[in-house]
């Protein structure tokens, strides 16, 4: 189970963490990721980590946004700073077995609204 918090409601140029708490396994065990979908829009992939700490970044996203994980505190964490309008979007982890390309556990989403 997957549970993210600190979504909230934002000026331009703010900053927000989100943090996704990992019940059932670790999260250094699994490959895990951030994603986000706005409304009339496809989801789309902000940043992953993998087993070994290796991170990925949307080319776009990688300047303000920082992913991050806890093994003490089973958490996964999305640092986000300049925070802009379209931003705005329901940002959701996921996590999925290193071997497979699915994410196969999600958690509800939070929402991140900037104005």
């Amino acid at each position: 189970q997957l549970v993210e918090s600190g979504g909230g409601s934002v000026q331009a140029g703010g900053s927000l963490r989100l943090s996704c708490a990992a019940s059932a396994y670790t999260v250094s065990a699994r490959c895990m990721g951030w994603f986000r979908q706005a409304p009339g829009k496809e989801r789309e992939r902000i940043a992953a980590i993998v087993g070994d700490g290796t991170t990925y970044y949307d080319d776009l996203l990688k300047a303000r946004f920082t992913i991050s994980r806890d093994s003490a505190k089973n958490t996964l964490y999305l640092q986000m700073s300049n925070l802009k309008p379209e931003d705005t979007a329901m940002y959701y982890c996921a996590a999925r077995q290193c071997w497979t390309s699915t994410y196969q556990y999600w958690g509800q989403g939070t929402q991140v609204t900037v104005s």
